[in-house]
């Protein structure tokens, strides 16, 4: 095939006419710059409002110090290589929460969860303490806000917050588990609220109707899409589940969680940058992390430690507990240390821990024997599945609440 010769450039027409720009024409010309201005504009703003956030959320960091007082080792890239230790802190406090949340003056741990997730990526656990479990205390240094404590031997783990902060909160479950927690995030009640409207809400199922006079949570059996105020009241509720304990608001709280788990895994929640910013928006304002955790590569490292892990790969569980302790501890928990020294031990030497059940129980306490913290569990930690006493599910699983 022959190519046609090259054409000649014509030349600009000096007494011609040239051809008048339509309306349409000249609108989308009009419209695609306009477009183009803002655009610029946008990525301007968006750049000046991300590093304004980052700004806010430095500016509030926690220092974590260790029981001594002393600052605690300094982080490196090659941490984030390993396994990764957090532990999120969720207060109860009423300071500067505005109305709604009753008059209580205490400043406790409301919700205490380890995630540890495994070096190779394909394993992650969140471990809930129930508020009311008595434990050992290391010492807490005394920081401008939180009086510091001495070590003592039987204390309730939610009052470390009151005591230390949420700082003393991770001294305590870091020795009970017997790892180093490097990474503290906290967050209060008004921060579990913007958070799940940033995310257009969690879908859970509730299986008995849901009626709490303190909370004021008043929802029917069947599924709802929980946001705002009434997310945060679906966390909190305890009196209006079966049992009315701490261990059945945990349950609760693992049903929302897996929901929200499986949110923000299906719909590219971690690779929206809308929906980043509007949750980095809302956390900026109700969170407070600690400086090892303010950095943005550490944040994108954990992040994106997590997006690649699957669901049934995701397990959640609450520590084992018994209740019925005489006065003057009736009401209060305290660890089933010969099975939850198994999941400690996993944890310590950074193995799967998998549940393989098809609904979150509703959590009974055990009155079987309670044994002291030991590094070396009576029980051989096993590769597979935990054993049936172990109370959990994993994100794959779609539970139902209050059964």
């Amino acid at each position: 095939m022959t190519e046609s010769p090259p054409r000649k450039p014509r030349g600009f027409a000096r007494h011609g006419r040239i051809a008048v720009q339509s309306k349409s024409s000249a609108f989308w010309g009009l419209f695609f710059k306009a477009l183009a201005i803002l655009v610029g504009a946008s990525v301007a703003v968006a750049g000046f409002s991300v590093a304004d956030l980052f700004g806010t959320i430095q500016g509030h960091g926690i220092a974590l110090l260790d029981s001594n007082g002393n600052a605690a080792k300094a982080l490196t890239a090659a941490d984030l290589k390993g396994p990764i230790n957090m532990l999120l802190v969720g207060s109860d406090t009423r300071k500067g929460q505005g109305g709604g949340f009753g008059s209580e003056t205490s400043n406790l741990a409301d919700v205490i969860i380890l995630l540890h997730i495994s070096a190779d990526r394909k394993n992650a656990v969140a471990v809930s303490f129930p508020r009311d479990s008595m434990v050992p205390f290391p010492a807490c240094p005394a920081t401008p806000e939180f009086p510091g404590s001495g070590v003592a031997s039987y204390q309730q783990i939610n009052a470390s917050y009151a005591y230390g902060g949420p700082g003393c909160t991770l001294l305590v479950v870091q020795q009970l588990v017997g790892v180093q927690i490097p990474y503290l995030a906290t967050i209060n009640f008004k921060g579990v609220i913007e958070m799940s409207n940033a995310i257009g809400g969690v879908e859970v199922c509730v299986a008995n109707p849901i009626i709490d006079t303190y909370t004021h949570l008043n929802i029917p059996a069947g599924m709802h899409t929980l946001q705002g105020h009434e997310a945060l009241q679906f966390l909190r509720t305890r009196h209006g589940l079966t049992d009315g304990s701490d261990l059945a608001r945990i349950s609760n709280q693992q049903v929302y969680l897996t929901s929200l788990i499986r949110k923000v895994k299906s719909q590219g929640v971690l690779t929206n940058p809308v929906l980043l910013y509007s949750l980095a928006n809302a956390a900026a304002r109700n969170m407070q992390l600690s400086q090892s955790l303010t950095d943005l590569n550490v944040m994108v490292g954990i992040a994106s430690a997590l997006k690649g892990i699957a669901l049934d790969k995701i397990t959640l569980l609450q520590i084992p507990t018994r209740g019925g302790l005489a006065a003057p501890y009736s009401g209060r928990v305290e660890p089933i240390y010969d099975q939850a020294n198994i999941i400690f031990e996993k944890i310590r030497n950074d193995e799967p821990i998998l549940i393989n059940k098809g609904d979150t129980p509703s959590p009974t306490p055990s009155a079987s024997a309670s044994a002291k913290p030991s590094a070396s569990p009576s029980a051989t930690p096993s590769a597979t599945a935990l054993p049936d006493w172990a109370n959990g599910t994993n994100a794959s699983q779609k539970g139902c609440s209050n059964k």
